[in-house]
């Protein structure tokens, strides 16, 4: 009976034993064990970028001009032919002038007989026949004479309104017979043989505009790529916009070129031979920042980048990595600072 009790015993022992001795559970992998988090990564490299922007723009004509008069009249010749191409110096509208054409053959008469008048007083001067304020008299009204035909012959000049460029006019706004004031617009005429194109740029790229520089630009439907030459910039940055405008002279001439236009232009700010790029997604917006997500020492390191240029699917990061950093590009959503991770893919 004894020897049964203790046999008993011993097999309890050996049974407490042997559940005591069982293996634990292989611990698991990934986001929801213990394990590292596999993630992908890249290693930064320098490569080389041109820095483009593209803006939209406008085609100017070279010059445009409304026509207007500067007196006021009545029509009595009309020379505008619409969409007509002019030369400069040619005769658009006459206006009425033959009030001023009667004025300027009576000062025409009176001024004969003020110079005979100071003919003969010259004369009887040199005998001293009469005296030197009675000369000054007559030459004086000689010239105040010459003076008012000088006047008729401006305000005869102004009833001719004539093309102050070579041009294409536009469409015509009067009638012949129209009675006409300064107010009122004649047409327009516009250099479009050359043409310019406006176009603005943000404010952190204003510093690298500059006269002379390059642009490209498109038309909408149209697969030609046309230049430009940058001439001018705004003298500052507009308030509302936050941008600097510019005007570039296009290069040769094109019929497809319609003042109007819409255009698409693209800056090319310059290259760079060490930009470091990376996938947008790994770019993790804050409040007041961007950081990415580094792989050092099988950890995850948080870190702040300042960002530049950017394509469909890469960004420069200007600030915060160095060549040979190995950003991680997924599994951001999963990452708390300092966590172990595992890279199982290079991009």
């Amino acid at each position: 009976m004894r020897k049964i009790i203790i046999s008993a015993v011993v097999g309890a022992l050996l049974a407490f034993s042997a559940c005591k001795s069982k293996p634990k559970t292989q611990q698991t992998t990934g986001m929801g064990g213990n394990g590292p988090l596999p993630v992908e990564a890249m290693i930064v490299n320098p490569t080389s970028i041109s820095q483009t922007v593209v803006v939209t723009g406008n085609i100017l004509p070279f010059e445009s001009t409304e026509i207007r008069a500067e007196i006021t009249g009545r029509i009595v010749g009309l020379n505008i032919q619409e969409g007509a191409f002019v030369q400069k110096g040619s005769l658009l509208v006459k206006l009425f002038d033959g009030d001023l054409q009667a004025q300027l053959k009576k000062l025409e008469v009176q001024l004969q007989i003020a110079e005979k008048t100071e003919e003969r007083q010259r004369e009887l001067l040199k005998i001293s026949g009469i005296s030197q304020q009675d000369y000054d008299l007559s030459l004086l009204s000689v010239s105040n004479l010459k003076a008012d035909m000088d006047l008729i012959r401006v305000n005869i000049t102004k009833t001719e309104i004539r093309a102050p460029y070579s041009g294409r006019l536009g469409l015509r706004a009067i009638s012949q017979g129209a009675y006409i004031s300064p107010s009122n617009l004649l047409t327009t005429i516009s250099q479009v043989e050359n043409v310019k194109i406006e176009f603005s740029v943000p404010e952190k790229y204003s510093p690298q505009i500059f006269n002379g520089m390059i642009v490209n630009f498109s038309l909408e439907g149209n697969p030609t790529a046309y230049t430009a030459r940058v001439v001018a910039t705004e003298s500052r940055i507009e308030e509302n916009t936050r941008n600097l405008r510019a005007r570039a002279v296009v290069d040769g001439r094109d019929k497809n070129l319609i003042p109007g236009n819409f255009a698409k232009v693209q800056v090319i700010l310059g290259k760079d031979d060490h930009a470091l790029m990376i996938p947008t997604e790994s770019i993790i917006p804050q409040a007041r920042n961007k950081q990415v997500i580094v792989f050092r020492g099988g950890k995850a390191d948080f870190v702040t980048v300042e960002t530049g240029v950017r394509d469909s699917t890469l960004i420069q990061v200007t600030k915060g990595l160095l060549p040979g950093d190995t950003v991680i590009t997924t599994g951001l959503l999963f990452l708390k600072p300092k966590a172990d991770v595992k890279i199982t893919k290079f991009k």
